[in-house]
C-alpha cells in the first residue's frame, strides 16, 4: 500500500492493519540472515532444480519433524519447495482438478483461495455455507456433504476440500475429530484433502477467555488407517507467518505418498522456483534449532500480548467480535453492528461498504468481509502483529471511523 503512515515522516499517510504480516520479529530475524549470510557459488547457479534444494528440503523436514510431530516423519522426497504458498496451492488445483471440476471452501475463507485456485486453469469454487453453525465443529461436515452432493446432481466433480489451519480469518484451530471427519468425507467422495498450516507456530496462550480454545494438531499428526488413502493428503506450510518473512517467498508442497504429484511439480517448478538467496537464508534459519525455538516462544508471547491488547480495545468501544481465539494474528470484528448502534442506515446502503468508506476516510485500512466470503456483512479483519504506535494509531481511527 502506497503512503504508509510514520508518525514522523509521514503522520498523514495511511495505517494498514489490513494485510496479514507479522512485524513484531523483523529485528531478531533481520540479524539472524545478516549474521548467516554467507553464499556459495552453488547459490549463482540453477542447483538441485526447480522444486527447491536437497539442503532446504532436508532443512524444512527435520524443522516440521521437531514441531510438527507429524505421525510418519518427513522426509525430502515428500516436499517441494515454491516461491510462496499461492504457488502451492496453485500447483494443487492444476495437479489435483480437470478444468471445470470444483474445491470445496468452507465460509469464511482466506480470501486469495479463491484466485489461487480458479483463476488459471479452469477449476471452480464451491463455497460451503454454515448458517449458525460454527464452521469448526463436527456439524458443519454435513453441511460440507450437502454442498458436494448438489455439486454432483448438477454434474460437478468435486476434486478437493481446502481448509486454512489455523483458520484465517477466524484464528482458529481445528479439533482433531474434525479434521478426520473432512478426510473420511474427501475419501468417501474420492477427493483430495488440503490442509494450509501456514499459521501452524503462530499458535499462542489466550490468557483472556476461557475455557482455552482448541490447541493446535496438524493433519499431519494423524494416522490415515482407515480415514483415508495417504496419496490424498496435503500440507502447505511456508515462512511468510511464522517467520513474519511473506517477502522470501517460501513455501511448500507436503505429500508424503503421492510420489506421481511430485514427479508433475517439477513440469512446473520453473515457473516458482524460489530465489536461490531466499533458499539459503531461510535453510540457515531452519537448521538453527537454538534460535528458532527461542524465535518461536518469542513470537508466540508477542502474540498473545497484541491480542489481549486488541481484546481490551474491543470490549472497551462495545464492538462485538468472534472469541476464542489462539493463533496467527487477527481478529474477526462485527464493525456494522458497532456503526448500526450508533447511526441509521439509509435506504439501499450495505452496512459493510459504508464503514469500509468510513475507515478510508480515516485513512485506516481493513479487510472486509466480502474479501473472504463472508455470510454475514458488516464483519472485518483486523491484523494486530503490529509495532505499539501503529496498531494504537490505527485502533484510535477505527473507532473516530464509527462515529
Amino acid at each position: 500500500m502506497p503512503n504508509i503512515w510514520d508518525p514522523k515522516s509521514n503522520p498523514d499517510g495511511y495505517v494498514s492493519l489490513g494485510v496479514a504480516e507479522n512485524a513484531l520479529m523483523h529485528d531478531e530475524l533481520s540479524k539472524h540472515i545478516h549474521d548467516c549470510f554467507a553464499l556459495s557459488h552453488a547459490a549463482f547457479t540453477y542447483g538441485d532444480g526447480m522444486t527447491g534444494t536437497k539442503r532446504l528440503k532436508k532443512a524444512i523436514g527435520r524443522f516440521l519433524n521437531r514441531h510438527l510431530k507429524p505421525i510418519r516423519p518427513l522426509e525430502p522426497e515428500h516436499i517441494d519447495v515454491t516461491n510462496g504458498c499461492s504457488s502451492a496451492v496453485e500447483h494443487l488445483s492444476w495437479a489435483l482438478a480437470n478444468p471445470g471440476e470444483c474445491f470445496l471452501l468452507g465460509q469464511p475463507y482466506y480470501g486469495t483461495f479463491a484466485p489461487d485456485l480458479t483463476l488459471r486453469f479452469g477449476t471452480k469454487l464451491l463455497p460451503v455455507p454454515f448458517g449458525e453453525i460454527d464452521p469448526l465443529c463436527e456439524d458443519a461436515i454435513g453441511s460440507y456433504e450437502k454442498v458436494l452432493l448438489d455439486a454432483q446432481a448438477q454434474g460437478l466433480r468435486v476434486s478437493g476440500l481446502i481448509i486454512s489451519h489455523p483458520h484465517n480469518p477466524l484464528g482458529r484451530c481445528y479439533p482433531r475429530e474434525v479434521l478426520i471427519g473432512l478426510m473420511k468425507l474427501c475419501e468417501k467422495y474420492g477427493a483430495h484433502f488440503i490442509s494450509d498450516e501456514i499459521y501452524a507456530l503462530s499458535v499462542w496462550d489466550n490468557t483472556v477467555e476461557y475455557p482455552a480454545p482448541t490447541p493446535f494438531e496438524s493433519s499431519l499428526t494423524i494416522d490415515p488407517t482407515d480415514i483415508i488413502h495417504p496419496s490424498r493428503v496435503h500440507v502447505i506450510w511456508g515462512v511468510s507467518k511464522d517467520f513474519g518473512a511473506n517477502g522470501l517467498r517460501i513455501g511448500a508442497i507436503i505429500s508424503q505418498s503421492n510420489p506421481a504429484l511430485h514427479d508433475a511439480m517439477i513440469a512446473v517448478g520453473l515457473y516458482s522456483s524460489p530465489s536461490s538467496l531466499s533458499e539459503h537464508a531461510t535453510a540457515n534459519l531452519l537448521e538453527d534449532d537454538a534460535w528458532t525455538d527461542e524465535y518461536i516462544k518469542t513470537n508466540q508471547k508477542r502474540l498473545s500480548e497484541k491480542y489481549t491488547t486488541v481484546i481490551k480495545w474491543a470490549r472497551k468501544n462495545n464492538i462485538t467480535y468472534a472469541p476464542r481465539v489462539n493463533a496467527a494474528f487477527f481478529l474477526w470484528l462485527d464493525l456494522g453492528k458497532s456503526y448500526l448502534d450508533i447511526h441509521n442506515l439509509p435506504d439501499g446502503q450495505d452496512v459493510e461498504d459504508v464503514v469500509a468508506q468510513r475507515l478510508l476516510a480515516q485513512k485506516v485500512f481493513l479487510a472486509s468481509g466480502k474479501d473472504f466470503g463472508s455470510e454475514k456483512k458488516g464483519w472485518f479483519r483486523i491484523v494486530f502483529s503490529q509495532d505499539e504506535a501503529n496498531l494504537n494509531e490505527g485502533l484510535e481511527r477505527i473507532v473516530a471511523a464509527l462515529h
